[in-house]
This record gives C-alpha cells, structure tokens and sequence, in this order.
C-alpha cells in the first residue's frame, strides 16, 4: 500500500477508534443527570452494581479506549512533517491518554468500592460514591469530546496531494 494510502486508512481508523471509545462515554455522561437527581439510591444500586449491565464496558469499551490512544498515536509518526495536522493530532492522543488517566484515577477506585456492594441496605458512603462514579464519567467524556474535536482537526488539516 503506498503511503497516501495507509495515511487514509490510518486516519478512517483513528477517527472510528475514537468515535466508539467516545461513544459510551457520552452515553454515561448523558444518563448521568437523571441518575444523580431523580433515580433512588437503590435503582442507582440495582442498575450500576448488579446484574452485570456495564460489563461490555469492560470488554469492548477498555480495549477501544487503548486503541484511541495507540491509532491516533501511529498517526501522529505519519504525520511528522506535516506540523499544523501533527499538533492536533497528537493533542488528541494525549486527551485520549488524559482520559485513560481520569478513568484510572476517578472512576476505577469508585469502581473498587462498588465491587464490595451487596444486596441489603444501601452503604453509608453511597452518595459520595456515586458522585465521584458519575462525575468522573463525565471527565473522561470532556477529555475524549475535546480529543475527537482536535483528532478531527487535525485530518482536516492534512494537506491534500
């Protein structure tokens, strides 16, 4: 494949990558609202901790969220002498990573102490808990939109030949 070539396709594949790692960020991001203000404790409970609803999350959502970074990241080495699609890309790659770190740092410790809940009444550290859950879903969406805006950016900026 020529280089124009694998430069396409590394491109479509950057930004569909991305799209499907931001995707069930944003999904969270919208449920969020309804979720903080409306839902009880216990539905909160019942449909966040039990019965394994987020578990394609896990299985299909964490690989794509490496994938976010690695794509856009080769993309980035394919783009070495084009400077102003350079930047924005590799400012999308590290929003994607920034994202991969908020998950790390916010989500996955409430993650921790959600994986201890059982049946039976509702924990006493319930609504710190599921602040820090649903807002850092929303971190990690707003680090991932910014990235897919800068990633988009920066495949517009390429210049054509």
């Amino acid at each position: 494949m020529e280089m124009r070539g694998f430069l396409i396709f590394w491109s479509v594949l950057s930004v569909t990558i991305a799209a499907l790692s931001l995707g069930p960020s944003f999904a969270h991001t919208l449920e969020s609202l309804p979720r903080l203000t409306k839902w009880s404790p216990a539905l909160w409970r019942e449909t966040t901790v039990f019965n394994a609803q987020f578990q394609l999350f896990l299985l299909i959502g964490a690989p794509l969220d490496i994938a976010a970074i690695v794509c856009p990241a080769v993309l980035v080495w394919m783009l070495r002498d084009e400077p102003r699609a350079f930047w924005f890309v590799l400012a999308a790659t590290l929003l994607y990573a920034l994202a991969l770190v908020l998950w790390t740092v916010l989500v996955k410790p409430a993650n921790g102490v959600l994986a201890t809940w059982t049946p039976g009444p509702i924990p006493g550290n319930f609504d710190s808990i599921r602040l820090r859950w649903e807002t850092g879903h929303m971190a990690v969406t707003a680090a991932k939109a910014i990235g897919f805006v800068s990633l988009a950016l920066g495949l517009l900026s390429i210049r054509q030949a």
